[in-house]
């Protein structure tokens, strides 16, 4: 298969006014999609974007460049990356495109797409739209245009399909749930969501001005939700990224759950309901504790390169609906076509109240395996850490020592100009100090 020049594991991603997130590049992408979607049924695609201030701009550039290819644009405003899969799919539009840079700062932003289905797009029609892009780009007859009009009920609808996840014979009433949209595109969905569902919700990170996106909040940076959590004496905190495909949660203790944890409940709920399905597709990320808890319970468990992509790829193999990434991406295909957050916390609560159970619990019968992940940046791109030798033999002499009792994964980030060393061990010291070892080396290689 070809190499792909500006797709990675998960779109189109850079900061913003750099050689491909910019007003020029953005245009081109549009109309080369366009030109590739163009004919296939509705000729119509949806615009959904996350709250950072450059989604305006990016916005109207994609507008124009569909509408040069003669598309039809039906736009979103700020909403969840999943539930710009879900209406795609409501609308039987040609495509949905998300203007997003996920868990990244307001600086940066990115394009993805979805496909007619509400998966992302199979790697021929993303090598095929690469290819429109190298054309000279040309503008339909003014009577072929492509026109826009604003999806006034988006969220609304979207809020009812969550709503929709939730077993009806369940009520989160007598719940209290701290809420941390990281200042993102469920801002004005998750609190909602809840509240109708009967919990009392304490929201934050629900103030967008366009540049606060995941700053000191959300996903990846949770001590905001653990403070709230503590303060208000919460059951649980749901711990959103900027863009709601993620979530991590709190529990009563002040305790945070994973995406391995999160994982783990939801399967194991499945399993006792009898409507698991098969097994469960994690990571090379994925806690060996995991694993082993997995193991107990007699669920097969396989592991997928990183990238939510690679764990439906796996899925979709195996014939299976539950799996994700320790960060917080979790797949359940018997409701979503992607990972969605908001989903994903209310299966969790689901089974909560299914087990009269608190949720530091019903976590209980997983216990991770500590966990050191360092990032190391790497600005000359002319050299590979990863096949460096003095890398390798660190490597090797950590696996060596710890024998079956630990791991050690090496990986290039497919967003960012880092490398990520990540090792598990039985114990806190032999991880951080094997990590730091390996970081060491590949600091000097890069």
């Amino acid at each position: 298969m070809a190499k792909r020049e500006f797709f990675g594991t998960d779109g189109i991603r850079g900061r913003v006014g750099d050689s491909i997130i910019n007003p020029e590049f953005v245009t081109k992408l549009g109309w080369a999609a366009g030109k590739i979607l163009a004919g296939r049924g509705t000729n119509k695609v949806l615009i959904g974007k996350d709250t950072r201030i450059s989604g305006y701009m990016l916005e109207s550039a994609l507008e124009a460049g569909l509408s040069a290819a003669g598309i039809n644009i039906g736009l979103l405003g700020p909403m969840p990356t999943p539930a710009i899969a879900y209406l795609t799919k409501t609308f039987r539009s040609e495509a949905g495109i998300v203007i997003s840079a996920s868990h990244n700062p307001y600086y940066d932003n990115g394009i993805k797409f979805f496909s007619s289905t509400g998966h992302k797009l199979d790697d021929d029609i993303e090598l095929a739209i690469e290819a429109q892009m190298k054309e000279k780009m040309t503008c339909v007859e003014s009577d072929r245009l492509g026109k826009a009009s604003r999806i006034n009920d988006a969220a609304g609808r979207y809020i009812e399909y969550c709503k929709g996840t939730f077993p009806s014979e369940l009520s989160l009433s007598g719940l209290k749930v701290v809420v941390d949209c990281a200042h993102g595109a469920t801002y004005h969905i998750a609190p909602d969501v809840l509240r109708e569902l009967g919990a009392t919700v304490i929201e934050i990170g629900t103030a967008p001005d366009g540049l606060n996106i995941n700053h000191k909040v959300g996903a990846t940076s949770l001590r905001a939700c653990i403070e709230a959590v503590k303060k208000h004496k919460a059951d649980l905190g749901f711990a959103l990224d900027g863009d709601g495909d993620r979530i991590m949660l709190v529990d009563e203790h002040c305790d945070v759950i994973d995406g391995d944890q999160i994982i783990f409940i939801i399967a194991r709920d499945a399993l006792r309901l009898g409507n698991l399905g098969g097994g469960v597709v994690g990571t090379k990320m994925s806690n060996l504790g995991m694993e082993v808890a997995f193991e107990k319970l007699g669920i097969p468990f396989e592991r997928a390169d990183v990238g939510d992509r690679y764990v439906m790829e796996l899925l979709k193999k195996k014939g299976w609906s539950i799996g994700g990434e320790n960060s917080g991406h979790v797949l359940n295909l018997n409701y979503s076509s992607t990972g969605d957050g908001i989903v994903a916390g209310l299966q969790v609560i689901a089974a909560m109240l299914r087990a009269n159970m608190s949720l530091s619990a019903l976590n209980s019968g997983f216990i991770k395996f500590p966990q050191k992940l360092i990032n190391v940046k790497f600005k000359n791109k002319g050299r590979d850490p990863l096949t460096n030798p003095a890398v390798l033999a660190s490597v090797h002499k950590a696996e060596k020592a710890m024998g079956d009792t630990g791991r050690v994964l090496l990986r290039e980030s497919g967003t960012e100009p880092l490398i990520r060393v990540m090792v598990e061990a039985e114990s806190e010291e032999d991880s951080t100090g094997w990590a730091q070892y390996i970081a060491d080396e590949v600091k000097k290689a890069g």
